[in-house]
């Protein structure tokens, strides 16, 4: 559904950020860097290894929220020599060019594993002076990258790949709305124009392997000074194809480690037929049509997630997707499982070095693979350690997530305790379907509802009343109206 922001009706910006403070604290997420780290990160932004290789002549450009600084991704697109398909270069920050393998800075980066976003600030995997100064692709400075050539056949299949170090250049840093307006409008030029062309090739060949993307709207949480709102935000079809480029990126990944015999991907095992089982169950109880002879990914492509129905039936999807994990394998060995079931493909991780410790290690063994030459010990010696470290980052990274949405929407309706609001019930529990999740329409609000009679209509509209609305337990509730 179309973005809505809403700003906070009393709701005290300072309250909250005492809140957010204390969860910080709750969760222990480390916030300052050691003095140590600090040095060691200004020592390596005077004297990066900076590679042979200039590739500062092709004009890159990123896409990325109009605040971000960490800037992992650069990329050009091109017509192929001849008109035949196409040419991706996409440069990735490498940050290996400024950490030493055991020294402070990489031992804290394994202690945090990833960035973590709250509404009031972030807890970088790595010192601002590197994730938002010396190791970001920020526009008009000359920065070490990882730089990958990607030429694509006419109907958008990888050929051939390359990576390698470069010293890139980013030109441009654009938006994913302004990019949006700018292909829609024609206006942009090919570089850019072509995103569109290639992203909707890659589009094509994820139906044809089986792959899904879920078009689920998502809450965010928006900044307005010293207050905070939430919204809904319906991807855009530039994220989608900003998002293909990074996807085929990472499947190239996956096969040159898996060539290589060392490597570790992004696995999600295939979903247990009594879960699809309880989808056609769902896509029944939601009045969508759904044939035997039609595979579900195909179905999820169908559907308009600005529908209630369909919205629900998304949501529910998003339950086949949990179980993603990573696989580390060394000496050959053949890894299991090696697939990513929505990607339908192996899959690896590469793209987002700055915000997440596997990337660098990824990259780096796909740079030796490239070049024929033995991966370095230090990132083979870590892959037997890597999939904990990376599940446990991510256990943090969705409690927080989750954890400050609860608490903006607690705050925006702490003083409406007591009142109605129009919803579509989203999920009902298997086992209690008096108790389910139901969508506002309006805050932009996903919360917990209880019937006291009747079973809840998933899918359907229906009235709630808010009876608990606590900041302080970070949990807001609502009653079938």
């Amino acid at each position: 559904m179309p973005r809505r922001p809403m700003h906070m009706t009393g709701a005290d910006g300072a309250a909250l950020r005492a809140a957010l403070r204390e969860l910080r604290t709750k969760l222990d997420v480390p916030e300052e860097f050691p003095a140590e780290v600090l040095a060691e990160a200004q020592r390596a932004v005077r004297e990066p290894c900076l590679p042979d290789l200039d590739a500062t002549d092709i004009p890159l450009f990123t896409i990325d929220p109009p605040t971000s600084v960490d800037l992992d991704q650069a990329m050009h697109l091109a017509r192929r020599p001849g008109g035949a398909g196409y040419r991706v270069h996409y440069a990735i920050a490498d940050v290996a060019a400024f950490v030493t393998p055991g020294g402070p800075l990489d031992a804290e980066a394994h202690c945090r594993v990833t960035t973590l976003y709250f509404p009031d600030e972030k807890v970088p995997l790595h010192p601002a002076v590197l994730s938002e100064g010396a190791a970001s692709l920020l526009p008009d400075r000359t920065r070490p990258a990882l730089l990958w050539r990607l030429d694509l056949d006419p109907d958008g299949r990888v050929e051939t790949a390359d990576v390698r170090r470069a010293l890139v250049r980013s030109r441009a840093k654009l938006d994913y709305d302004g990019v949006q307006k700018a292909i829609d409008s024609g206006t942009a030029e090919e570089p850019l124009a072509l995103l569109k062309d290639v992203g909707r090739l890659r589009e094509a060949l994820e139906q044809e392997r089986g792959g899904i993307s879920l078009n689920v709207p998502e809450q965010e949480i928006v900044v307005h000074g010293d207050s905070y709102s939430l919204a809904y935000r319906a991807p855009l079809p530039a994220d989608g194809w900003n998002a293909q480029i990074s996807l085929m990126t990472g499947m190239v990944a996956a096969d040159l480690m898996l060539a290589s015999g060392a490597g570790i991907l992004r696995t999600l095992p295939t979903a247990p037929d009594g879960a699809v089982g309880r989808l056609r169950r769902t896509a029944k109880a939601l009045r969508i049509d759904w044939p035997h002879h039609v595979p579900y990914a195909e179905l999820v492509r169908s559907l308009d997630p600005h529908l209630p129905a369909h919205a629900a039936f998304l949501q529910e999807c998003t339950a086949l997707l949990r179980g993603a994990g990573y696989t580390a394998f060394t000496g050959g060995e053949s890894p299991d499982p090696a697939i990513h079931a929505a990607v339908a493909a192996p899959y690896a991780h590469c793209t987002a070095p700055l915000r997440r410790l596997v990337d660098r290690y990824t990259g780096e063994l796909c740079v030796a693979a490239v070049a024929g030459a033995e991966a370095p010990q230090w990132a083979v010696s870590a892959l037997a350690e890597l999939p904990r470290e990376m599940a446990e980052g991510a256990r943090l990274a969705n409690t927080v997530e989750r954890e400050c949405v609860d608490l903006v929407e607690a705050a925006l309706l702490k003083d409406r305790v007591g009142e109605t609001f129009e919803a579509t019930v989203i999920d009902v529990k298997d086992r209690e379907p008096l108790v389910g999740t139901v969508h506002l329409a309006e805050p932009a609000v996903v919360g917990r509802v209880e019937s006291s009679a009747r079973e809840l209509p998933l899918g359907e509209r229906l009235r709630v009343r808010l009876t608990q609305a606590d900041p302080g337990t970070s949990k807001i509730l609502f009653a079938v109206a």
